[in-house]
Parts: structure tokens; sequence; C-alpha cells
């Protein structure tokens, strides 16, 4: 009787990943750089699109912390800019105006409460590591379609291939796919407000400080970049107001730049491209479906207050990255309920506290209420003068001791 051949290996069944990340933005790649770090077998899904120009990011003190623990931060550390101090002025010409609020980063133990770069050079820095690390496999193009079975997803790509993984970290954006396959329903909403962002040079120094000016159209922020000279814009305010400084041509638009900055550093000159972002919000019911968890603006969008969004993100890489590591080294499914529950649980209560927080400032700005502006000014002067309450509102601002996540410890 003949003998059947062997089965051809090139026909066997690939195993799954542990892990496939999908969406190749800065919190996408920190995650899977964290996990192939500590030899986890990961994919990272998504094309690596252009960063446009001209956006900057406050990477806060555990942000960065994380990115060194990757090795990515000392290639991009020469580009950053520290923030050692935070200034806020209060310009909304309340009856309550409390005097400037001064924060130092040396009063809790910092150089620097974080470091502000361009966001292009920190997605470059995280995609140069990723090509070159082991225990990753990258997949550089659109995932079309997610689909959770008993033991492992399956995630197809644009291209029509397909790929499976124990547990599928969505990390694709506010127009998640994952997230919609998965048929978790976004909560959404919109502030009657845009931002201009720019870059900025100016004839005075920053001398590494941060200030920001709260108005009655929502904050106006001017974030040191290195050099001394050259600083970002975030100015929050109404729609209409924004399109018509967005039109401005450089030099009418610097001199709007620099009265409202109350020429505190000085002439202002135009010194990189223009965006004009949308002010709005996304909150899922929970980061967490079955063999799913979502990170960064797959689960929550934030507007440009406060340096959260991103900070935020990071911690939700860094945080689920612990969730597999103890599911791995206990020999446990990391894609199962079970693993992802307390991953559940505690960035559900870290983005609904920080949510609160940048749409109460927000608001209150907004209105000119005599009881909610005498709040926020007490508020601020009660941070400015108990220095117990700041030093605790400075640490939890820059990192929140419960829960943080070991790479940011």
């Amino acid at each position: 009787m003949a003998t059947l051949p062997p089965k051809s290996e090139p026909f066997a069944k690939p195993e799954p990943f542990a892990v496939a990340v999908v969406g190749a933005g800065a919190a996408g790649l920190s995650l899977a750089l964290a996990l192939a770090r500590d030899g986890v077998a990961t994919a990272l899904v998504g094309r690596h699109a252009p960063v446009a120009d001209g956006r900057t990011v406050a990477l806060l003190d555990g942000s960065v912390r994380f990115l060194d623990a990757l090795g990515v931060w000392a290639a991009i550390a020469p580009h950053a800019s520290p923030l050692a101090e935070l200034h806020i002025v209060d310009d909304t010409g309340s009856l309550f105006r409390p005097p400037p609020a001064r924060f130092v980063a040396t009063e809790i133990g910092l150089d620097a409460f974080g470091w502000n770069v361009e966001s292009a050079r920190l997605v470059e820095g995280l995609r140069a590591e990723a090509r070159a690390a082991a225990n990753l496999t990258l997949f550089e193009e659109d995932a079309a379609g997610f689909a959770a079975g008993a033991d492992a997803a399956t995630i197809t790509l644009a291209g029509g291939a397909t790929l499976s993984a124990r547990l599928v970290a969505g990390a694709d954006g506010a127009r998640s796919k994952v997230r919609e396959a998965a048929g978790i329903v976004p909560r959404t909403w919109t502030y009657p407000q845009s931002a201009l962002t720019t870059i900025l040079a100016h004839t005075r120094p920053h001398r590494d400080v941060s200030t920001e000016f709260h108005t009655r159209q929502g904050p106006f922020t001017l974030v040191p970049l290195p050099g001394g000279h050259r600083s970002s814009l975030v100015w929050v305010m109404g729609e209409s107001p924004a399109k018509r400084l967005a039109a401005l041509d450089d030099g009418a638009l610097a001199g709007a730049v620099g009265h409202q900055a109350q020429a505190m550093l000085g002439a202002m000159r135009i010194d990189g491209p223009r965006g004009l972002v949308p002010m709005r919000g996304l909150s899922v019911p929970s980061p967490v479906a079955a063999r799913l968890a979502l990170i960064g603006e797959a689960a929550h969008v934030f507007p440009p207050i406060g340096a959260q969004g991103l900070n935020l993100g990071l911690r939700d890489a860094a945080s689920l990255r612990d969730v597999v590591m103890r599911a791995v080294e206990d020999g446990r499914d990391p894609g199962s309920r079970a693993a992802l529950s307390a991953f559940a649980r505690g960035r559900d209560l870290d983005a609904r506290l920080r949510n609160t927080a940048v749409d109460a400032l927000n608001r209150s700005l907004l209105t000119s209420l005599l009881p909610v502006d005498a709040l926020r000014g007490l508020g601020l002067l009660a941070m400015t003068t108990i220095g117990p309450l700041r030093r605790v509102v400075m640490r939890e601002g820059v990192l929140p001791r419960l829960g943080a996540p070991s790479l940011m410890r």
C-alpha cells in the first residue's frame, strides 16, 4: 500500500500572533515596541503615512519614561524642549480674576513636567525603532475587517490577506474600523470652537516656560520648542474667528498672536505650517470587547487642552503591555475577558477623570456666569497659595499615582 507523503510545511496553518496592534500612530507603535521588546510575538498593522508638519505634543514625564524604556527617547530628546514651568493667566475679564499662577517642576522633584516635540519627530523615531525590532512583524497596510473567535481573532487586510492573534489592540484612531467591527458604539460630542495651531519664532526667550492664557473663547497656549526662541501655539476660539485668523497672511497672524500674548515673547513670526483642529470629544462605554482592547483615540478623543490626549493614549499602551505580560508570564490567554478586565476598569477610570477635568475647564471659560467664574478663580487661587494642594495637583497632572504602568514609574 502506498504511503501518503507528509504535508508540505508551507501549507501548514500559521500560529497566531500573541498580539496584533492595528494602527501605526504613536500609541500603536509604542505598544507594539513594548510587547516585542519583552519577547511577545507581535504584529503591527497599518500604513506608515506621513505625519502632518506643524503639530507638536507635550510629552509628560511618565510618557518620557515610557519612551526611554522603549529605547527611542535618546533619538527624540535633542529635538524636544523641557517644560520647566507652567504659567496660567486669567484673561477672561472676570470680576473674580485671580493673580497669575506659577507651577514649577522642581517643586515635585522633576527637572521638567514634560518635553515638547514636533509630532513628526516623535512618530518617525518610533517607526525607525519598529523597523529594526525583533519579535515585531510589520504589515504596512490598513486593516479592513476584524472578527473575534473562540481562541483567536482574525484581521483582514486591505489587500485581502488575513492574520490571526490571541488579542487585537485597536489603535486605529477616532474612526476605528476594529471598534466598529466589534460593535462598540462610541459617544461623541462637539464644542462650538476650533483650535488654531502653528509654530512661532519670537524675539524674547521662552526660558522653558509654557504659558496658558484663559480667555472667554478658550485657552491660548504657548509651549516652548528647542532653541529658546521658538514656541508652538494652540489657540482655542470660536469656529468663525478661528477661520478668519487662519485666512490671514503670516504678518497679520503673527501680529494677532503677539497681541493676544500681551507681547510677553516680543515680536512674533510664523515659523511653520498652520492647522485648524475641530474641538470634539469621544468616549466608549468600555475599551474592551471579545479579543479586543482599544487604546488611544480609538477609545477616547479630547480637545487639544492640557496635553491630555496622547499622554493618555501612551498610558493605555503601557497599561495594556502590563496586562499582556502578566497573562503571558502566568501561562494565560492574553485575549481572554479575564485578562482584560483589570485593563478595562483602570483605563475607563483614568479616561473619565481626564475628560471631566478638560470638559469642565473648557465649558467654564465659555460662560460668564458669576458663580462659575468665582469657582474657577477660587480653585486657581487655592492651587497657587496652598502648597500641598498645588503639589498633589502637579503630580497627578504629570502621572496618576494610582495604577501607574510599570514602564512609566
